[in-house]
């Protein structure tokens, strides 16, 4: 077998060389607690402030309203819940999308158990909401509205500063989960009129386990744990200060290479494309063609199974998913892919292959000229593609 390929950046991407030094005094060495009181440890309070303005400035917004958390769907929940509860008083309806992650979803689901309404706005074709159609939802008793800045299955960027520029007109918050965004395109909090904003560190190269939260200066929202005076009394829980220190460097790499990454990906991203789109019969292409993240491509192969697809994959080499990788134990179709109106029967042969900046034009052919012979042969297995060539003869 060739080398590996791994195409699953969006499920977790490789920490690089920088990120893991940069992290390592801080287990065996400099260990200690940043919040105890002896000098080295003010020290170490003073390296986690650093980075903490590290994300303030690439996100356009002061260190006070950057808040690390455990990851992006603790910041998902932190967000939806804590303005819900803040403010159970002025109202119980929240607006959100039919495609977003389910972090976002289950917490809504949550919320609908203990007495609010929940909107999912439909989304079209290729995965974008309607700005008119969110406008026209949001009544009285309207407390939230999140909508993802782009989707971590079909890569299609929302419009998030129009969306931005509603919710501010209709004096509500407006929550985005920019978990895959981050890092890979520009994000300007104040100019997308952003007033919370969920990250994590290992999409982008850092370590697991490591996550923010941006919470615009006067939003009213509840603690997310209590306990301790950790994150100005809102998160309690001693500091992880190594994981936090990666993150910020990894964030640093990334807005330090961003357009020199992107450029890289979206030329191999398109060439992905246009090469599985004319040389695979009965292919689609998920998703807006180009408003999407630079570095996702996802098909749909009809006459074939997603799964299947994935081991035979694997067995050459080629590390891949159906979608997302919170969703990779379930045999149910993407509800993404359902949302943006495909039947069961196709949804189910998807394939979602997410580039990195260390992905090559030899990796995306290879990638390819494999996916033409495994899909040839999963569909010579196939009853359904059997009957189709006999009804075309």
């Amino acid at each position: 077998m060739d080398s590996l390929i791994y195409l699953d950046n969006a499920a977790t991407a490789k920490m690089s060389r920088e990120v893991f030094e940069a992290m390592q005094p801080y287990f065996c060495e400099e260990y200690w607690n940043p919040s105890s009181a002896y000098s080295v440890s003010g020290a170490l309070a003073q390296k986690v402030q650093r980075s903490r303005e590290v994300f303030s400035g690439l996100l356009g917004c002061d260190s006070k309203e950057i808040y690390f958390t455990g990851g992006g769907s603790e910041s998902d929940n932190w967000a939806i819940k804590g303005v819900a509860d803040a403010l159970i008083g002025c109202g119980k309806h929240v607006i959100t999308s039919a495609i977003e992650h389910h972090a976002v979803l289950h917490t809504c689901k949550f919320l609908e158990d203990h007495g609010f309404e929940v909107t999912y706005l439909p989304v079209d074709e290729n995965g974008l909401v309607d700005t008119a159609q969110l406008e026209a939802a949001i009544r009285p008793d309207t407390v939230l509205i999140s909508i993802m800045t782009a989707n971590n299955e079909i890569g299609t960027i929302e419009p998030v500063k129009e969306i931005g520029q509603i919710a501010k007109k209709h004096n509500v918050y407006f929550h985005t989960d920019a978990v895959q965004a981050f890092g890979h395109i520009p994000i300007d909090v104040n100019d997308m009129n952003i007033d919370l904003l969920s990250a994590s560190a290992h999409k982008i190269g850092g370590p697991k386990g490591v996550g923010l939260m941006y919470i615009r200066k006067g939003t009213k929202i509840s603690n997310l744990i209590h306990g301790g005076a950790q994150e100005r009394g809102m998160r309690a829980g001693t500091v992880n200060a190594a994981g936090i220190i990666g993150f910020a460097q990894a964030a640093k790499i990334a807005s330090e290479k961003m357009k020199e990454n992107a450029d890289h990906e979206r030329a191999l991203r398109d060439r992905l494309i246009e090469r599985v789109l004319e040389e695979i019969p009965y292919s689609r292409l998920n998703g807006d063609r180009k408003m999407r993240l630079p570095n996702n491509a996802n098909f749909c192969f009809r006459y074939v199974e997603g799964e299947s697809l994935l081991i035979m994959l694997d067995k050459n080499g080629i590390c891949a998913s159906s979608g997302s990788a919170c969703t990779s134990g379930s045999l149910d179709p993407s509800h993404v892919l359902l949302a943006i109106g495909l039947p069961h029967e196709i949804a189910h042969g998807s394939l979602r292959l997410t580039l990195s900046p260390e992905t090559t034009a030899r990796d995306i052919d290879r990638t390819v000229d494999t996916l033409k012979t495994v899909v040839q042969r999963l569909r010579e297995m196939s009853p359904l593609y059997e009957d189709m060539k006999g009804e075309t003869k």
